[in-house]
């Protein structure tokens, strides 16, 4: 993936609470497809709290499918991202894992605050280490300037993601859009993730 669509990913979906100027503030919406038209550049979402809202996309806009992964294929040297909630010590109970392919490398690189949950967090990161435990393994994430312990149950959900395209987006699919709501709660995205075959994207 050339290195300006890497940082646009980044941009909008590990950094929630950066605005988009004159375009309306960032937000997030995972939701569940309920109608698409125009060949895919407007959908019609049900979300998940189950309001009725409206998704447009741009001819610019990343379609990535996001498929399932397996816990034990997560090892060191892997670039990973880890929606965490705070655990016991200081460490962090992870909520969902996703990895990266290699072309993706370093996107969103860092620890921040995140909106999948309230006091949630987004840790993407190098996996330096993994030790296995009979309660799943903690794995040590580190980002430029910091790193993360964070524990990963085994039923932590674990997803990869794979180059999409608009032929993903069909009634059923469960989506996640990053863009800028305007006023009538409508969602211009710049990415959307959709799940694969049925899949609920974690993030």
């Amino acid at each position: 993936m050339p290195p300006l669509r890497i940082a646009l990913v980044a941009f909008v979906f590990f950094a929630p609470a950066i605005g988009f100027a004159q375009s309306g503030p960032a937000t997030s919406v995972r939701a569940t497809i309920e109608s698409v038209k125009n060949d895919g550049a407007l959908l019609t979402v049900r979300t998940r709290a189950g309001e009725e809202r409206t998704v447009r996309l741009e001819p610019k806009t990343r379609v990535i499918l996001v498929v399932p992964d397996s816990l034990s294929e997560v090892k060191p040297g892997d670039f990973i991202g880890v929606a965490a909630l705070p655990g016991e010590g200081g460490e962090l109970k992870a909520m969902e894992v996703h990895v990266f392919p290699e072309a993706m490398r370093g996107t969103g690189e860092g620890f921040r605050p995140y909106d999948l949950a309230p006091k949630s967090s987004m840790t993407n990161g190098n996996v330096e280490a993994r030790v296995n435990g009979v309660d799943g393994p903690k794995l040590t994430v580190t980002y430029r300037g910091g790193q993360q312990t964070i524990d990963v149950g085994p039923e932590t959900p674990v997803v990869a993601f794979a180059p999409g395209a608009r032929d993903d987006l069909k009634p059923g699919a469960a989506i996640l859009a990053r863009g800028a709501r305007q006023d009538d709660g409508s969602v211009d995205a710049v990415v959307l993730f959709v799940g694969k075959d049925g899949l609920v994207p974690p993030m």
